[in-house]
């Protein structure tokens, strides 16, 4: 049977989500948080799948009913399917994405994404690597490669600020410069940049992050000899991960100065104060600016996701 999310279904789901995927568990605290509790959250759009009284399988659809920068009103995206090992091989896989690519149709969604999803989402995209059976079910059911992200992770063993960074900053600092951790009002510049100039997610993490507890210790802003802040990075906002790295930016017309490679040192040195033993994050372009600074400053690829999108016909039909 595949019926929707029903109250009681979480730790199930997690415990099979964790079966089906070993290399990428989940605890049920987690699987909570990062779904149940997101603010976009239907619980008809969560497809479960039964099988004597036991979940074997899943597959979330959710479209946004609060918007980040706007409702997307076209798009639906699909963060997460699974069936359980002892499961596979019968079609359910290709049933539970069939119907929540369906019921994201009757909401009047023209497009789905996996799993690129915001503000919540486990995995930035589809690791095919990993997931080869998975990438050929999703491509049979019409989805198509978007673009690619990459993860990447630094140790900090034994890290220290290079000397040349650290004459950059000195030199930055003489000309007026000035690097440090934001005032509680200072954040409202900080989330404005953040939002108008790189994402509205990066906005809401920080101003939810800070809400939570984030220490402002977390955050290293740039500020120009007027006081104006020229970007910023930070490590502990998702999750409250102090290893994870990010959001990170800086303002279009202050690039080429060192600012970020500054603010990436300066944030990882903080990381390595607070007791953290590596860096991380999940999403970034390979051959992005900041892709080629994560790669010169020690970041090595660790995954490449691919983020997939289909068409969503009225008649249910596929490109």
């Amino acid at each position: 049977m595949i019926r929707s999310f029903r109250v009681g279904d979480g730790p199930g789901l997690a415990a099979a989500w964790t079966a089906a995927a070993p290399a990428d568990p989940i605890s049920y605290q987690r699987f909570r948080d990062l779904f149940l509790l997101d603010r976009n959250f239907d619980a008809a759009g969560l497809q479960v799948a039964v099988i004597n009284d036991q979940i074997v399988g899943a597959a979330y659809a959710v479209r946004r009913m609060i918007a980040v920068d706007d409702l997307e009103p076209s798009a639906g995206w699909i963060p997460f399917f699974f069936v359980h090992p002892e499961h596979r091989g019968r079609g359910l896989g290709r049933e539970l994405l069939s119907m929540a690519m369906d019921w994201l149709r009757s909401h009047g969604r023209s497009e789905v994404y996996f799993s690129s999803y915001t503000p919540n989402y486990f995995l930035p995209g589809l690791d095919a690597a990993r997931y080869p059976a998975a990438s050929r079910l999703l491509a049979g059911l019409g989805f198509q490669r978007g673009y690619d992200a990459v993860a990447m992770d630094r140790s900090l063993v034994g890290y220290a600020i290079p000397d040349d960074v650290r004459k950059r900053i000195d030199a930055l600092t003489a000309e007026g410069y000035s690097f440090g951790t934001p005032s509680g009002d200072e954040l409202t510049a900080l989330i404005d940049i953040a939002g108008h100039e790189f994402n509205p997610d990066w906005a809401r993490a920080i101003r939810e992050g800070v809400v939570s507890g984030l220490p402002l210790d977390r955050i290293v802003v740039a500020r120009n000899p007027g006081g104006a802040i020229l970007g910023w990075a930070m490590h502990g906002t998702y999750e409250a991960v102090i290893d994870r790295f990010g959001p990170f930016g800086v303002l279009p017309a202050s690039r080429g100065t060192g600012l970020g490679k500054v603010l990436l040192h300066l944030t990882l040195e903080r990381m390595v104060a607070a007791g953290a033993h590596s860096a991380w994050f999940l999403w970034t372009g390979e051959k992005s600016a900041a892709g080629q600074l994560y790669l010169k400053t020690g970041f090595d690829i660790t995954r490449t996701f691919t983020i997939l999108r289909a068409p969503l016909h009225p008649d249910g039909g596929m490109e």
